[in-house]
């Protein structure tokens, strides 16, 4: 028997999918969290064989939560609607035995439990593709500045907190928004944070 906990904060999901797999034969739900914290208590009171994890969740993320659980013998899967490079690389340093989107048909799900169960990775095919031809574009340097933008930060304040010129500043923000083919702060925040390229 797979004993498996799920970890989902949209509680309509997390009975749907506690219900679909409980109808297979050969695992058991033997517990369900609303959070990644939830989710961390509940591997450690269970010990079960899996935890299938949403990312974004309240008090804790699933990858928070699985970096968490590492080396802890319960195998993690990712399900989640983001297919994001950024956390699919995230996912893979957790050591996840899968990372599979939410409009995967229903039968997949139980067949790729089975799969990790036999020690096998499976991950969603878009996101393997996506995650060996896209890299995060930007310099240490470069994501420096972007993160004190995304902290509010002007264009001073940046050149004070990083000990540079307000000049050094703006050359580095028209090279980010040129490397992330945006137009303006705001654009270049939002598609670094769609990638999840922010740690």
């Amino acid at each position: 028997m797979i004993r498996i906990v799920i970890a989902e904060d949209q509680r309509l999901l997390l009975g749907a999918l506690a219900s679909l797999l409980d109808l297979e034969e050969d695992m058991q739900v033997v517990g369900r969290a609303s959070n990644g914290e939830e989710a961390v208590k509940l591997v450690k009171l269970y010990e079960p064989d899996l935890c299938i994890m949403d990312i974004e969740m309240p008090l804790k993320t699933g990858l928070d939560a699985a970096e968490e659980l590492k080396g802890l013998g319960c195998k993690v899967m990712i399900l989640t609607t983001f297919a994001r490079t950024g956390y699919f690389e995230r996912a893979r340093k957790a050591d996840v035995h899968g990372y599979l989107l939410k409009d995967s048909p229903s039968e997949e799900l139980a067949d790729s439990i089975r799969s990790i169960m036999s020690g096998r990775r499976i991950y969603a095919s878009e996101l393997v593709d996506e995650g060996y031809t896209e890299e995060n574009p930007l310099t240490l340097r470069e994501k420096e500045v972007l993160a004190l933008i995304a902290d509010g930060m002007n264009t001073k304040d940046i050149a004070h907190q990083m000990e540079i010129t307000t000049g050094t500043v703006r050359n580095y923000i028209s090279v980010i928004l040129e490397k992330l083919q945006v137009t303006n702060r705001i654009e270049a925040i939002t598609r670094f944070k769609e990638k999840g390229w922010f740690k």
